[in-house]
């Protein structure tokens, strides 16, 4: 390490160090830097390496490590204290309490010791005159972990009665702790309180809100604040992902995954920390993480899941059930090893208790991607089993126990009301039918309701129960099944065969109903069969549908209306046909060009559907109810089918149907601007494509258009991390190049907004990347910009200079002044921090007051005008502001005084619109001025302020604090450099 040569160069590799990530390779360059600051012969020095080297262990997984240094560090104080400087004697007395905390996480240092430690705190800190507020709140942390409840509560109160001084812990982590106590004595909603300043930004520090976000999630759930809770972890799992020693916090978000229906997703963050199995440096979080390994495995075993294979400690694989044993004992082991240390059994008692939690949701949507559970190992939950499946179920059992007869009966009603169960229920029929001589009757049913379970394959059996009606004396049903045969044959796109199959029944079911020989009800099956076998052609065309193919199918469906209307009455069957046909002629007008009267007719039917009492059968046409609103741009009519369609279809609805309905009421109420509504639509589109199995497809669809509108409503964590799930699956073949672009747009916007500005960059390029290659470059242009300003604020300055290059080709190209001109004065910037300095600095800035300059030349529009003088009068400030910000001499000052008042005077030309612009430039003219000894220029230019603002109204939240400004210039001005 040659180039540590002086206390200087150590300190600068102290701090850089000190930025590194959390672990091993940053505990290790620690133990390299002391040694180093040992041949410097400096003891400050030394003071300093063992300061931070003891910092480094303790915010990793050698916390076992700090004992060394502190010893170490504190003799140094006892032999010679007049070597540590101010900021070294207040470190040394802080990290006294990482010593007691660190020894309860330690179980082969005795009680004794660590009474005794902090008797030896209380009495450090009474020397140096702080405040007890940190001795009673270590006692406290001593006592909790005992589990001597009534010392806790003493101390507890002492802790919050002693006055705040500066060696208490930061407001976050204090309120975290207190947060904490509360929730195990059963206050989740006061915990909550407590911890609002946390969650809301007032108070943070380098580990918090990491630790609250966690602490939270299980308070939460108990609270029934499901969406706090899910948001809480989609943020807080991105703060504690990179940091090592936050392996508590983890587990409490294993934990939440465990107890809310997120098995996998559970399994999946295990996967991702298989260190934190043997890191042995803090056994106390190695039980945390144990003790949540083995209640996630014991709830896969619970769901027979404990044959798979599951991410475990190195060294073997792991199903569920072995590792379920094994943390257990792992678990019990370390907390008995805690008890036998304590001489308490509090925390066996807390291990355990955690262990043997059950789940507190049975099923919350994340949003995220992840695995899907496999089928079969969980039972639906109870809000989502159908009633009428419920009730089906009931009375099969009922019927098993009457016998076959009454399964008939059952299976019989269910199919005369058109349940949605009915199939199932003659499947029932025909297993417990095997070797019995069945009616004529029933063989026909059971072969008409195997055909329709089995789709186009299902024609010959449609022809065998045809056989077996004949032969039950039913000619009107035997032919009503000989047209669902021909139908199959039009499904499999033999539509002429169908058609010349149909046609015989056709004519004999008329012929049969005009001499009373059969029912409206088996007649109008056959002539809706017949209108079916002609609507294929409409609704399988790609593009215009033949004249006469329109006609004929829309004269059948009249007949199937014609037939059925006036006879409906109770009969669900005929209702049902009647409202197929109203859905059928809304497709023939909606291919003949009337939208709005195909809308009309398929909220007809799907009203139709609902008043027959088969609401799920209005689902199909409620969607393409939705459809046409969209196209006649009725967002608000969309709105309604697709509320209707989820209502109707209820529990019955399959998961890819409610996953597509889900999306395009989100992407509905997105449009109307009801953005939060948006993504709860959005966060249930993606839940039911993944339990459909198609995550990679929907299920990323949702994702994105979910991180959007997360993105919308400025929670940025939780939209980041939806996006970052949802790229792997999107595709340019899939979902196209565009959805890629605006997923990786978006969370360049997040990543920005949360700091994390080179990742912001690498996204930003990524997009403008494939952007580069489309006709209009708008979005390349716009991309390349953004990319650029997060590399300058990544610190990548010849990165970011190439970028605003880049951009301002593209915007020249597109004819874009304002991209232009803004490119330009970031570059602008940029140089002036650099070997180039101010002449490239002055340059780019002239450069980009020339383009304003040349393009106000020719520009006619008004509006187009005004937003070009605004630019330039932006440019003209910021010039000024660059030149003042590095003026060497008088005569640069003279010039940033110059390039601020050709501001004021432009924003002078735009009016009141330009108000808070023409005063802002104002200001820094005055300061300037004053600056340069021109006390009659600087007042003059406050006073302008002032008369801008003169008659502004005082509940103007802008404009008091430029005028407050201006006043405090002024009296500055007036009273002279020597008052």
């Amino acid at each position: 390490m040659s180039e540590i040569t002086d206390f200087d160069s150590l300190r600068r590799e102290l701090a850089a160090n000190g930025e590194r990530p959390e672990g091993p390779a940053r505990n290790a360059r620690a133990e390299l830097l002391l040694a180093e600051a040992e041949r410097l012969n400096i003891p400050l020095a030394v003071i300093e390496a063992l300061g931070h080297q003891l910092k480094v262990y303790n915010y990793s997984s050698e916390k076992d490590k700090m004992f060394v240094p502190f010893a170490r560090l504190l003799r140094m104080w006892d032999d010679r204290p007049e070597d540590f400087d101010e900021y070294e004697t207040h470190s040394l007395h802080w990290v006294f309490k990482w010593m007691s905390a660190g020894m309860l996480g330690q179980p082969h240092i005795p009680l004794a010791a660590i009474e005794k430690w902090l008797g030896e705190m209380e009495h450090r800190y009474r020397l140096a005159g702080h405040s007890e507020r940190a001795v009673r709140s270590a006692e406290f942390s001593v006592a909790r972990h005992i589990g001597d409840l009534a010392r806790a509560e003493r101390a507890y109160a002492a802790w919050l009665a002693a006055d705040r001084d500066s060696m208490a812990d930061c407001h976050a982590c204090e309120l975290h702790d207190q947060g904490r106590w509360q929730a195990e004595c059963g206050r989740d909603a006061e915990a909550v309180e407590l911890w609002r300043p946390v969650l809301d930004g007032e108070f943070s520090c380098a580990h918090e809100p990491h630790g609250v976000l966690a602490s939270s999630l299980l308070p939460l759930l108990r609270l029934g604040r499901l969406d706090e809770a899910r948001a809480h972890h989609l943020r807080g799992l991105r703060l504690v992902r990179p940091m090592e020693s936050m392996r508590g916090a983890y587990a409490d978000h294993v934990a939440f995954c465990a107890l809310t229906g997120n098995e996998a997703r559970a399994l999946e963050l295990l996967a991702e920390r298989p260190a934190y199995f043997a890191d042995d440096g803090n056994p106390l979080s190695r039980l945390d993480f144990l003790a949540v390994t083995a209640l996630l495995m014991e709830r896969l075993v619970e769901l027979g899941w404990d044959g798979e294979t599951v991410p475990g400690p190195a060294g073997r694989a792991w199903t569920a059930g072995e590792l379920a044993a094994h943390a257990r004992a792992e678990a019990a082991a370390l907390a008995v090893r805690f008890d036998e240390r304590n001489g308490t059994s509090r925390v066996s008692e807390r291990a355990r208790a955690r262990m043997t939690r059950r789940p507190l949701v049975e099923r919350l949507p994340l949003g995220v991607r992840t695995a899907r559970r496999p089928a079969g190992t969980a039972s639906a939950p109870a809000a989502l089993v159908p009633v009428e499946t419920a009730e089906a179920a009931t009375a099969a059992a009922a019927a098993g126990e009457a016998g076959l007869p009454a399964l008939i009966a059952e299976a019989r009603r269910l199919s005369d009301t058109l349940r949605p169960h009915a199939t199932e229920a003659w499947a029932a029929v025909a297993r417990a039918a095997e070797g019995v001589d069945l009616a004529a009757r029933d063989q026909a049913e059971i072969a008409e309701h195997e055909a329709m379970s089995r789709g186009p394959e299902g024609a010959a059996l449609f022809e065998r129960a045809a056989e077996s009606y004949a032969r039950a004396g039913d000619p009107g049903e035997a032919l009503a099944a000989r047209s669902r045969a021909a139908y199959m044959r039009a499904l499999t796109g033999d539509v002429d065969g169908a058609l010349a199959a149909v046609a015989e029944p056709y004519e004999r079911v008329l012929a049969l109903y005009a001499q009373e020989g059969t029912g409206v009800r088996q007649t109008a099956s056959v002539v809706m069969g017949r209108a079916r076998i002609l609507m294929r052609p409409v609704y399988e065309a790609g593009g215009p549908v033949d004249p006469g193919a329109l006609s004929a199918a829309e004269e059948a469906v009249q007949e199937v209306l014609a037939l059925v209307e006036g006879h409906t009455g109770d009969d669900v069957r005929l209702a049902a046909r009647a409202a197929e046909a109203r859905a059928m002629l809304a497709e023939t007008a909606a291919r003949a060009g009337d939208l709005r009267g195909a809308a009309e007719l398929f909220e007809r039917a799907a009203a139709e559907y609902a008043g027959a009492g088969v609401p799920w059968f209005a689902v199909e046409y409620e969607a393409r109810l939705a459809a046409l609103a969209h196209h006649l741009d009725d967002p608000e009519g969309a709105e309604r089918a697709l509320r209707a369609a989820l209502e109707h279809g209820g529990t019955y609805l399959e998961a890819p149907g409610r996953a597509q309905l889900h999306l395009q009421l989100a992407e509905v109420l997105g449009g109307l601007d009801r953005t939060e509504e948006a993504a709860e639509h959005a966060l249930e589109a993606a839940h039911w494509a993944d339990e459909a199995g198609e995550g990679p497809a929907l299920g990323a669809w949702a994702r994105q258009q979910l991180g959007g509108l997360l993105l919308r409503l400025g929670q940025w964590a939780e939209a980041a991390e939806v996006l970052e799930s949802a790229l792997p699956d999107l595709s340019a073949d899939t979902h196209g190049d565009g959805a890629v672009v605006q997923t990786q747009w978006w969370l360049g916007d997040c990543l920005s907004e949360l700091g994390e500005h080179r990742a912001a960059a690498e996204r930003r390029l990524q997009a403008a990347e494939i952007a580069r290659h489309w006709p209009e470059q708008q979005d390349h242009a716009t991309l390349a910009h953004l990319a650029a300003e997060s590399l300058s604020r990544a610190g990548l300055h010849e990165e970011a200079e190439r970028a605003y290059t880049r951009a301002g080709d593209l915007w020249r190209s597109l004819g874009d002044v304002h991209g232009l001109v803004r490119a330009l004065r970031a570059r602008a910037w940029l140089a002036s921090g650099t070997e180039a300095g101010p002449d490239a600095a002055r340059e780019l800035m002239g450069a980009a007051v020339t383009e304003c300059e040349s393009a106000l030349e020719a520009v006619d529009d008004a509006a187009a005008r005004q937003r070009l003088v605004a630019e330039l009068g932006q440019t003209h400030q910021q010039f000024g502001d660059l030149l003042a910000d590095g003026a060497a001499d008088e005569a640069v000052a003279e010039e940033a005084l110059s390039r601020l008042e050709q501001a004021i005077a432009v924003f002078a030309l735009l009016g009141p619109a330009a108000l808070h612009d023409r005063t802002a430039a104002e200001l820094a003219a005055c300061r300037l001025a004053a600056d340069l000894g021109r006390s009659a220029e600087a007042t003059a230019h406050a006073r302008a302020v002032l008369a801008a603002y003169e008659d502004a109204d005082e509940g103007d939240t802008e404009a008091p604090p430029p005028r407050a400004r201006a006043e405090r210039l002024l009296r500055a001005l007036e009273q002279g450099p020597d008052d």
